[in-house]
């Protein structure tokens, strides 16, 4: 697959005072306040008087090999166990980078701090769970990975490496989106005029950043000045669509199907952590489908009922909300994957949600089958890396010059935040999951085309739009930053955006869309 050469971000280092961190951060994001002590040299005698200032070597964010993207054969038998166990594999790094963030003062004196007491019992209880899985896979007669073993062991990101987009592969720029020619602004290069430095303001109170390195935010863990951009000043980078041929789809099929007004939301994820409560460690919007959670399956799906106006959609769509940290909390502050795990600051609700399907501009497409499931992007590119990162950013007013990735926009008066996605839309023509929720679909390539035997199918595409008052940035600090919900390791970074599908209709939909489609028609 392409890739597109990014920049590399030069961290700017920033001075905070870990008093004025608490400060801003009440709530349910107490849990966070030491993450400041001592990641810079203080004279507050409350926090031990004046102390060795910590490098920029100082770990910021906990690095472990993302298990679930390695199994890519699992048999289905043991699918659901070994979901169960990668779900306890995000549960120890969430725990562990809470340890990480609450134990600053400890680190500052003890140099070995993070190796001995997080970094090696993180390893020991990784290595237990990656034991089950061999167990789960090799018992149901199938092969477990030769490599497994070597997943077991998590490194320290240090401060001045957290805004480099990922730590594997992150010179490059992410190939799901490269993939996808014939996505709508997919597959750009970054645009520039990027805003260096870190920190964070919040409610009038410093909100965070470490010397060395930028985590910032609300609650300790991002975002930080270096996510945004004026997106004004950022480089134009949509490239044009693929050309049609004759026999291409150029149809539309639009459902409406609200905003989540009604507040829909939960920290599961059916897909990847089925049966798993708080799977995912920070909160979804929920739209069409409203009995999606943990504990749904292909057999309650049907029953679930739906926000979409046309009834026979019962599909889930559902995304990670986006915050604006202000200084304020919500409902969830107190709450597992709200501010319990540094997702903090009041929910957004999108001012428009378009979700459309369109055609692939090479050929006809066939029907989505039924539980059909994808995800779109990657929660984890602060480890992983941008292969799999499938987000984009922009405003009103720009969105056929500008799509960015690694940053957030800031938007001119008058405009508003839009958040997109454009689905993989080659389906391997027999499976609705796979292992790793990614192999049973793919991108086209840039000329549109799906390869390997994949057949077109309708591609999903979503704009979300929010109306956010413009963050503003000032000697190197943010003021009321937004950010999207995610696992609080990844630092609340704009390339871990991502969005989740299940396919379910009735009454012939799915067909009704493949035809409408192929036909050329614009339908809803």
């Amino acid at each position: 697959m392409g890739r597109n050469i990014r920049k590399r971000r030069s961290p700017l280092a920033v001075k905070v005072t870990a008093a004025s961190a608490a400060l801003a951060l009440g709530g349910g994001g107490l849990i966070w306040a030491n993450f400041y002590a001592s990641a810079h040299e203080s004279n507050n005698d409350a926090w031990g008087g004046n102390r060795t200032k910590a490098t920029a070597a100082q770990v910021a964010t906990i690095s472990c090999p993302d298990v679930g993207q390695k199994l890519t054969n699992v048999p289905d038998k043991a699918r659901t166990d070994v979901a169960g166990e990668l779900s306890n594999l995000d549960r120890q790094i969430t725990e562990a980078y809470q340890r990480l963030a609450t134990t600053r003062d400890a680190q500052t004196r003890d140099a070995s701090f993070v190796q001995n007491s997080i970094l090696q019992p993180l390893k020991e209880r990784r290595q237990n769970i990656l034991d089950r899985i061999k167990l789960e896979i090799t018992r149901v007669g199938g092969t477990a990975p030769g490599d497994l073993d070597t997943l077991a062991n998590c490194t320290g990101t240090p401060a001045d490496q957290t805004n480099a987009g990922g730590q594997q592969g992150g010179q490059q720029q992410g190939g799901g989106q490269q993939q996808g020619g014939g996505q709508d602004n997919g597959g750009q290069q970054q645009g520039g005029g990027q805003q260096q430095g870190g920190g964070q303001e919040n409610g009038g109170q410093q909100g965070g950043g470490q010397q060395g390195g930028n985590i910032g935010g609300q609650a300790g863990n991002g975002p930080v000045a270096a996510d945004f951009v004026d997106i004004t000043k950022a480089q134009p980078n949509v490239q044009a669509k693929p050309r049609k041929a004759r026999n291409a789809s150029r149809g539309t099929f639009t459902t409406r199907c609200g905003v989540n007004t009604n507040k829909n939301h939960n920290t599961d994820n059916v897909i990847v952590a089925p049966g798993v409560k708080n799977g995912a460690h920070h909160l979804h919007d929920y739209v069409g489908n409203q009995k999606i959670d943990a504990f749904a399956s292909n057999d309650t799906f049907l029953q679930g009922g739906s926000s979409c106006q046309n009834k026979s959609d019962l599909s889930s769509y559902y995304w990670p909300v986006v915050r604006v940290q202000d200084g304020s909390q919500d409902f969830d502050q107190n709450n597992d994957g709200g501010g319990k795990e540094g997702n903090v600051g009041k929910i957004l609700t999108p001012v428009q949600a378009q979700i459309k399907y369109v055609g692939s501009p090479t050929g006809k497409v066939v029907a989505m089958p039924q539980f059909l499931r994808i995800i779109t992007g990657d929660a984890k590119t602060t480890t992983n890396g941008l292969a799999n990162a499938n987000a984009h950013w922009s405003c009103t007013g720009f969105e056929n010059k500008v799509q960015l990735t690694e940053q957030y926009p800031i938007c001119p008066q008058g405009s508003k935040v839009v958040r997109s996605f454009a689905f993989q839309s080659c389906w391997d023509g027999q499976n609705t999951d796979s292992a790793n929720h990614r192999t049973h679909v793919a991108f086209a390539d840039a000329n549109g085309a799906c390869q390997n035997g994949f057949k077109a199918i309708p591609q999903l595409t979503m704009r979300l739009v929010y109306d956010i008052a413009p963050p503003t940035i000032e000697n190197g600090q943010v003021k009321n930053a937004y950010a999207v919900d995610g696992f609080p390791e990844q630092l609340h970074k704009p390339s871990t955006d991502h969005d989740d599908f299940i396919s379910i209709t009735t009454g012939g939909l799915a067909n009704k869309i493949a035809n409408c489609v192929n036909r050329g028609q614009n339908c809803s």
